[in-house]
Order: C-alpha cells, then sequence, then structure tokens
C-alpha cells in the first residue's frame, strides 16, 4: 500500500470509531459494487442505514475534507446506495442517509475527526 492509501485507510478507522462512537454499528467497510465504485463505510443508526464518505486530508492542504463532497460525487453515493440496499434485502424502515467524515491530520497533535451527518 502506498503512503496516500496508507493515510486513507488510517483515516477510515478513525471514522469508523466515531461512528461506533456516537451509536452506529458498522456493517461493512470498502464495500466495492464494480465499476460504480465504493462505499467507505455502511452503518447503521438505529434504524437508518448510513452511507458514509470518509475524506482524509493533512494538515495544511489545499482542500479541507469536508469540502470533497461535490454534486457528482453525492449522486455517486446515492447510487451506490441503492446498489447496496439492491444487493441486501432492501431499505431499512428508517430509509437511508449520506454522511461525510473529514478528517485531518495535523502536522503535529491529534487528528481532527468531523462527522456531518445528510450532507446529500
Amino acid at each position: 500500500m502506498n503512503a496516500r492509501g496508507a493515510m486513507g485507510a488510517y483515516g477510515e478507522t478513525l471514522a469508523a470509531r466515531r461512528l461506533a462512537g456516537a451509536g452506529m454499528t458498522v456493517l461493512e467497510r470498502n464495500w466495492r459494487c464494480g465499476r460504480t465504485g465504493e462505499i467507505d463505510i455502511v452503518a447503521r443508526d438505529g434504524d437508518v442505514l448510513v452511507v458514509c464518505e470518509v475524506k482524509t486530508r493533512r494538515g495544511g492542504s489545499f482542500e479541507h475534507p469536508m469540502a470533497a463532497v461535490t454534486p457528482d460525487k453525492a449522486e455517486r453515493l446515492r447510487r451506490l446506495a441503492e446498489r447496496w440496499i439492491q444487493t441486501h434485502g432492501g431499505a431499512p424502515p428508517g430509509g437511508v442517509r449520506i454522511d461525510l467524515v473529514g478528517v485531518l491530520l495535523p502536522q503535529r497533535g491529534a487528528p481532527v475527526v468531523e462527522h456531518a451527518r445528510g450532507v446529500a
């Protein structure tokens, strides 16, 4: 794994911990759907299915991780959520929500993990 991949995996681990700490159940990580793409984390928040995009950046990067979900990315996440539901037995009673976890890794100090619910 290259340095960028290792940084992304570390960010996803921090994100999964944050979601679990918020009372969510992580169902899957890095779920792939052919050429359509990948869902970083699939979780359950009560009776809501949560499709979570994780963006990890080093401190001083040009773009803040929370600015990374463009309209195109949001649409791709919605399509991936539909595919996940189709392959896992249907939609949960509480519906589906798309969240974003941004992880900022400063040069010094602890990582900053931000969780935004319902971004798309």
